[in-house]
């Protein structure tokens, strides 16, 4: 064969294997048949937010759930099944001013709801479906994580001040203030009281702080004396839980020292007391005056059974409470009682709040206490403590003490130095 046969069939072969080659490119390069991811569906309260005109707005003056549906394009008479139905579950007409809600529409030219939801606080919200056959409301809670905090802190001045210069939520200084109620004076802190402890914050999608939690375990250093405290559960404990010191002892008492959060006395039980008013003639004084602002919440001191609730006299306002066979307590002067006869309340549980009812000068409590029928000072009165952890608990209780113990010991203190250069830090950065 010549040389020409042999150069047209490689020619030939050569073509053949470039239009192979064209062919398998312009396949791989089919946009069709690209590996794209498929969009993202994005879902909230258990919904496609795709499939809804979604219209985020809070509460405003003159609004009402009805006027909120109505201008939504939703009839009245659907309206007033939909708040009969679900009345059950959630109460329409308590909607409140500043409070978000959320409404799903159609995403038709009418744009008519068809889910309202309305978030309660942060961490509860309500979902009404009325898009289907049948209205359906359900009582729904976000998800929460907690995260768990260390803080360290030395008195300056007071208890919330130092909270506020340490940038910690206020409501945790409450809390360790429930705490230590039976054994630290919070009126009577010293400069250079000083207090490590750990507790929980609840945050929603793990970025919005809800609340502070449980405390876990704290120690207050006051007057030198450092006083443990550690938060054990248990099914045995009334409430289920209470807080022990580092040996299993209670700090709770069977009585708080006073009936307000914070206790400052004015007047001491003083059964040699003389008035001006009344000439300097000796007017006893059977209880003892815990002053404060109108409105201050008054507490239980102790758990029992509301045996009087009423106003009459010089009493003005008051409360009385039989705590046992033994012992009673009255409360005095209220702008408004909370708690009716019969009614059992517990201890720190609120009864009333400060006023300046009956006989009295200015805004407090009078706090009266009876031992066997008589009044006497509970400040003199060797008052029983709540009794000590069972010795079947202990080992149980010392699984959890032991590591929160060992995690206080490894916060550092703070010193005063350092607590002021971060207070001029936080007010360098309010500056910028």
């Amino acid at each position: 064969m010549s040389v020409r046969y042999y150069l047209s069939l490689f020619f030939l072969i050569t073509l053949l294997f470039s239009s192979c080659d064209k062919t398998v490119n312009e396949e791989d390069n089919n946009p069709d048949e690209t590996n794209e991811p498929p969009p993202k569906i994005i879902k909230e309260y258990g919904y496609v937010l795709e499939d809804y005109n979604v219209i985020r707005d809070t509460v405003r003056s003159g609004d009402s759930f009805g006027k909120i549906l109505f201008d939504s394009k939703v009839d009245y008479g659907t309206i007033e099944e939909i708040t009969d139905t679900v009345k059950s579950v959630f109460d329409t007409r308590r909607i409140r001013v500043g409070k978000p809600y959320v409404l799903l529409k159609t995403k038709d030219t009418l744009e008519k709801a068809q889910v309202f939801i309305y978030e309660q606080n942060k961490e509860d919200y309500v979902v009404i479906d009325f898009q289907g056959k049948e209205v359906v409301a359900e009582a729904k809670k976000h998800p929460i994580t907690i995260h768990q905090r260390e803080v360290s802190g030395i008195i300056n001045s007071n208890l919330s001040s130092t909270f506020d210069d340490l940038g910690v939520n206020v409501n945790v200084a409450y809390k360790m203030a429930d705490i230590y109620a039976w054994t630290i004076d919070f009126f009577k802190l010293q400069k250079g009281d000083r207090f490590k402890l750990i507790y929980d914050e609840r945050f929603v999608n793990d970025s919005i702080s809800t609340g502070i939690g449980k405390i876990k375990a704290c120690i207050f250093e006051h007057s030198g004396k450092e006083i443990y405290a550690f938060r054990f559960e248990n099914d045995s404990i009334p409430g289920g839980y209470d807080y022990y010191d580092e040996k299993g002892a209670n700090l709770r008492r069977a009585f708080l020292k006073g009936p307000l959060k914070f206790n400052r006395i004015s007047s001491r039980y003083n059964l040699k007391r003389r008035i001006k008013y009344y000439g300097y003639k000796i007017k006893p004084h059977k209880g003892t005056d815990f002053a404060g602002p109108v409105g201050t919440p008054i507490l239980a001191t102790s758990d029992g059974v509301v045996i009087k609730s009423e106003r009459k006299g010089g009493n003005g306002n008051y409360v009385k409470i039989r705590h046992n066979a033994t012992y009673e307590t009255q409360y005095l002067h209220m702008q408004r009682r909370d708690v009716k006869v019969g009614d059992f309340v517990r201890q720190g549980d609120v009864i009333g709040t400060i006023g300046m009812t009956g006989n009295t000068g200015g805004p407090h409590v009078c706090y009266r206490f009876w031992k066997n029928g008589k009044q006497v000072d509970p400040f003199k009165e060797d008052l029983p403590s709540s009794q000590a952890l069972d010795s079947l608990l202990l080992p149980k209780y010392d699984s959890i003490r032991a590591p929160l113990e060992q995690r206080l010991e490894n916060i550092e203190w703070l010193s005063l130095e350092e607590m002021g250069a971060l207070l001029e830090t936080q007010e360098e950065n309010l500056e910028l």
